[in-house]
């Protein structure tokens, strides 16, 4: 990132014989820097001559470009940005006449109310549940619905916003050690229940994460009737999710979830590197509760009365007990 005219002309010949080697071409983009700026994403499902929205995701905090919190609807916006992102992604999807699931993604500037396109992703995003709380539609099977029949099964006029979902990548990895992988053996796992949580998940007590794929291993989501309340299912879901045998980023995601700034919707692409959040991970690493699992099942005593005399009193006096 460059501030002024004078450092471009003094880098450019650098970065030129930098793209030449990495890439073979000297050429390079120049491109406008927005320091604050959020990541907006629309919804999109695609008929070709027919584009269904199913409103915007705000994918703003994010660790080297990846997405780890996500929420939808929006904090930033309101009824009329809302609905310019969304004619703006329509538009986009109608010019390519576009036909699956997907996603139109955009820079959100707040100071100046303006979204700048980044690209189309032709597939069904990770952070696609949040979209499925507030809607009540069911992505993956309006994605084969297009598929087969080139329709979906809903009326898009009746598709409204209902409530807020935010969704925490667990990811196997240590944020104590500069986000280092964390493979092998799930000693113990036991996930967050109750109303307006959701888990998306494929590892259990016992499995092994391998060191070859993304350690992505659990999508946790939550929703609820306002931001506010959704935010502090997050956090209580967090606090009751054990996963034992290797370090995921739980304490991490808590520490962004306990954000004040994030609590207000006051958050940009830039909010972890302009964190020190190293304290708050060292603090829920030490303190995060951790139930003992036994890997073997405890001798049961033997009943010190016979099955016979059992099943006659049950039958007779309607409950089993003991002299």
């Amino acid at each position: 990132v460059y501030w002024n005219e004078a450092d471009i002309l003094s880098y450019f010949d650098r970065m030129s014989k930098l793209a030449e080697y990495a890439f073979g071409a000297s050429g390079m983009y120049i491109e406008k820097y927005f320091p604050n700026a959020r990541h907006i994403e629309v919804q999109i499902l695609g008929l070709g001559s027919k584009q269904v929205h199913l409103y915007e995701r705000e994918c703003s905090i994010q660790r080297r470009f990846q997405k780890i919190v996500e929420e939808a609807p929006s904090p930033a916006l309101n009824s009329r940005t809302r609905k310019k992102v969304i004619e703006y992604a329509l538009r986009i999807a109608s010019e390519l006449r576009y036909i699956n699931a997907g996603t139109i993604e955009f820079i959100y500037v707040p100071t100046e109310e303006e979204f700048y396109f980044i690209e189309v992703n032709s597939r069904i995003q990770v952070e696609h549940p949040v979209t499925e709380m507030i809607t009540g539609i069911d992505i993956v099977r309006e994605q084969i619905n297009i598929a087969y029949s080139g329709e979906l099964s809903f009326d898009p006029l009746d598709i409204i916003i209902r409530g807020h979902a935010v969704e925490a990548r667990v990811i196997a990895e240590d944020p104590l050690r500069n986000f280092a992988p964390s493979s092998g053996l799930i000693t113990e796992y036991i996930q967050p229940g109750g109303q307006g949580v959701r888990v998306d998940s494929g590892v259990y007590a016992g499995y092994k994460v391998p060191v070859e794929y993304d350690p992505l291993i659990v999508k946790l989501i939550t929703w609820a009737e306002s931001r506010e309340l959704c935010v502090k299912r997050m956090k209580r879901a967090l606090n009751e999710f054990i996963i034992g045998g290797i370090v995921t980023n739980i304490p991490l995601l808590l520490s962004i979830i306990e954000d004040e700034d994030f609590k207000k919707g006051d958050i940009n692409i830039n909010f972890l590197q302009n964190k020190d959040f190293r304290e708050r991970i060292e603090f829920y690493t030490k303190n995060m509760i951790r139930i003992p699992v036994r890997m073997q099942k405890e001798k049961r005593e033997e009943p010190t009365i016979s099955a016979w005399r059992l099943s006659s009193r049950i039958m007779y006096r309607g409950a089993p007990y003991e002299d």
